[in-house]
């Protein structure tokens, strides 16, 4: 899959985040189709596709989720995700300024597939998301999306 033709969606509630994030994408070229979801209500209509302006659009490839989201939770939002046999397959990578272990180890227990403290420091906050693209844009091999599970 050409890393250009990927859709993510970014499910962050921070407008400072979302910004710095959709920059550093911007910059390195990496994604044209980004979708960002404020809440993880909105994020669960994008990924199944309710409502109409969702349903003209492709599932994501890619979700960057945060864990402290209003209306519905980042493990919610998660455990939905992973225990549907259409979506199962779309990695999640959990982008969280949580420290806590208990968040840590639930994530892993519903099928996460990575998870990475944000950093404070613009720079390192940069660089990671910088790491990120490379890696699963660039390099994770995942199955055409057209597949079903």
């Amino acid at each position: 899959m050409d890393p250009k033709d990927v859709t993510l969606l970014l499910v962050e509630d921070n407008p400072d985040d979302v910004e710095l994030t959709l920059g550093v994408f911007k910059k390195h070229h990496v994604v044209n189709n980004i979708i960002v979801a404020k809440d993880g209500e909105e994020a669960l209509d994008v990924i199944f596709q309710h409502g109409k302006e969702n349903k003209t659009q492709r599932r994501p490839d890619l979700i960057l989720l945060d864990l402290k989201l209003p209306k519905v939770d980042g493990l919610e939002v998660l455990r939905q995700v992973k225990s549907n046999s259409k979506t199962k397959h779309i990695p999640v990578v959990v982008l969280t300024s949580s420290k806590e272990e208990k968040d840590i180890v639930e994530s892993y227990r519903l099928g996460l597939n990575s998870y990475i403290r944000k950093p404070v420091n613009f720079e390192d906050f940069s660089e990671i998301v910088k790491q990120l693209s490379l890696y699963w844009l660039l390099l994770n091999e995942q199955p055409s999306s057209n597949i079903d599970y």
